[in-house]
């Protein structure tokens, strides 16, 4: 057992939290897989797939991981909230002093500011926590009294130093954290400015929850006239499913109705079984529309004694880390299953889309046989050729005849194959996805690629019509057979069926009965390989958009034996 302590504050208690090296290894196991699943196919759960293996990725490497390591790393607080929920005015009026702006404007960047004691810099300097965000250092600006926007909004939604660096079309800012320090938090806690849960902005969204998700103590801020929307109960389902340290604070609570909305508020919160969870009233006050002013100490010392509390008492941190990071732990047993089940029907879907393709080329392929077995190719123009032949019909024109009809009857089987593939698909979400619904653009290329194919097949065809020419002895200066017309009774004999049974007796006369079965024999399995390659490339070309997609089993199995492992280890 490795036995990690943690100094709190200036106590010279020590609280310990044991973390086997196993379990540590486990983790990173676990970590692998759930980086390595992967949900491209628009099922109906693939979005929420997609959210929990991002969530999942946020919380084992910017919280749980950091923490096993250094159990004794500062605590963190992350305040979240919802638009104008107060957040940066409560985290400057914990803190003291304006550490972050807030502004009526939404931007489309938006950089968290993260607060803690100086001599607790070290934690955060680096990448322990939050790898993914860059760390700036900014000269910190007043505001001026009276500045712009009277709605807190975003906690720091308009940061000096970062305002002018907003990217413009086409560019792409870099994801950030702002460190700032200040010596009135005491040593050991670290408070977190979160953009708004609820921002129009897709990426403060994502970058919100994932900031949340490293947090050993959840802030939930709301006001009286929001306490009962969606977003924050859904944060707060969320941290009860995961059992965190949470508290939430109701901001903004004008006095004449403190006790009524506090009464409501908490009734919501039993009724949800988070009744236990500590709470913490703020009025509204002339500083709330300050633009991220300060309120006065009195409004935040409750909330402030209880941070305080759980990062100078050893028992009550201990408790705080605990409850969180087991939370988090124990939250795996139902996440990774249900990761794993989304991974396991992105594999059923692909095969039931491979499926389709395989039945429809595999039909195509019999069909195309039997036509080749019963002459289907000497027809139309053929047909008309042969019987022409040799009067009004050279043998090159036959061979042309031939091996366009054998190209259409390939190129045929393709366009049916396809229309099923696209009937079949039609039925399946998961072909809506570009590269996978409807025609693949390059089906119009399919007739160039037969066409090459049949021109090659004739090629070697012709190829063996002059071998066998060639190793044949003169009789009595008898001149050999032209090698093109042993080449067109061959294709006509091999693709005729019984109206060509006149040119296998013509060939046999021309080239000898040993020659003529060699030939033919050479000649059908030429025929049959030609099929074979111009069908499966096909299927390929078909395939090739799903098998990009890389949907395959292994994951899910190793996902439940990463979780197995991590069991045992727990």
């Amino acid at each position: 057992m490795l036995q990690k302590a943690a100094k709190i504050g200036h106590s010279s208690h020590v609280v310990t939290l044991d973390v086997r090296p196993q379990l540590l290894d486990a983790l990173s196991a676990l970590r692998e897989r759930v980086a390595a699943a992967r949900f491209p196919l628009p099922l109906p759960g693939a979005p929420r797939a997609r959210a929990n293996r991002d969530e999942l990725l946020a919380q084992l490497d910017d919280y749980l991981v950091p923490r096993l390591k250094a159990p004794e790393a500062p605590l963190l607080a992350v305040i979240g909230g919802s638009t104008g929920a107060g957040k940066s005015t409560l985290v400057n009026s914990l803190v003291g002093r304006q550490v972050s702006e807030a502004g009526v404007l939404r931007p489309t960047t938006r950089t968290p500011v993260l607060v803690c004691h100086p001599d607790d810099h070290h934690w955060f300097a680096g990448m322990r926590v939050l790898p993914d965000l860059t760390r700036v250092w900014m000269p910190r600006q007043e505001s001026t009294e009276g500045g712009e926007g009277e709605d807190d909004g975003d906690a720091g939604d308009d940061l000096p130093g970062f305002g002018d660096e907003s990217p413009g079309p086409g560019d792409e800012q870099e994801r950030a954290l702002r460190i700032e320090t200040a010596d009135s938090l005491p040593r050991g806690l670290a408070l977190l400015d979160a953009p708004d849960v609820d921002s129009l902005v897709a990426d403060n969204r994502v970058l919100a929850a994932e900031l949340i998700s490293a947090a050993d103590v959840w802030v939930m801020v709301t006001t009286a006239s929001r306490y009962a929307d969606a977003v924050p109960w859904h944060l707060l389902r969320t941290a009860k499913e995961h059992d965190a340290t949470l508290v939430t604070v109701l901001d903004r609570v004008p006095h004449q109705v403190v006790s009524e909305v506090s009464r409501q508020f908490g009734a919501l919160l039993a009724k949800a079984g988070l009744g236990d969870v500590p709470r913490f009233t703020v009025p509204e006050l002339p500083e709330s529309a300050g633009g991220g002013g300060l309120l006065p100490a009195t409004a935040v010392a409750p909330l402030r004694a209880w941070l305080t509390h759980r990062v100078q008492e050893p028992a009550a941190r201990a408790h705080a880390i605990a409850r969180t990071a087991h939370g988090v732990l124990r939250s795996l047993d139902s996440r990774l299953p249900e990761l794993a089940g989304a991974v396991a029907a992105q594999y059923a879907a692909a095969l039931r889309l491979t499926s389709a393709v395989d039945e429809a080329y595999d039909n195509e392929h019999a069909r195309v046989a039997d036509r080749l077995q019963a002459g289907g190719v000497l027809a139309g123009d053929a047909l008309k050729r042969w019987r022409s032949y040799p009067l009004d019909c050279g043998p090159g024109e036959l061979l042309d005849a031939i091996a366009e009809s054998l190209e259409a009857l390939l190129l045929c089987a393709v366009t049916a194959a396809d229309e099923r593939i696209d009937e079949a698909w039609r039925r399946e979400p998961a072909a809506d996805v570009a590269g996978l619904a409807g025609r693949d653009p390059q089906a119009e290329s399919a007739e160039h690629r037969i066409g090459m194919a049949v021109r090659r097949w004739r090629r070697v065809l012709e190829e063996y019509a002059e071998d066998e020419v060639r190793g044949m002895e003169r009789v009595d200066k008898t001149p050999l057979p032209d090698p093109e017309v042993v080449a067109a009774l061959l294709a006509t004999a091999l693709l005729g069926g019984h109206r060509a049974r006149a040119a296998g007796e013509i060939l046999a006369e021309r080239i000898g009965a040993p020659g003529a079965v060699r030939l033919r024999d050479r000649g059908g399995r030429l025929l049959t390989d030609y099929l074979e390659k111009v069908l499966a490339t096909e299927r390929e070309r078909r395939l090739a958009p799903l098998d990009a997609l890389e949907v395959h089993p292994d994951p899910q199995a190793e996902l439940i034996a990463a979780l197995s492992l991590l069991q045992k280890e727990r």
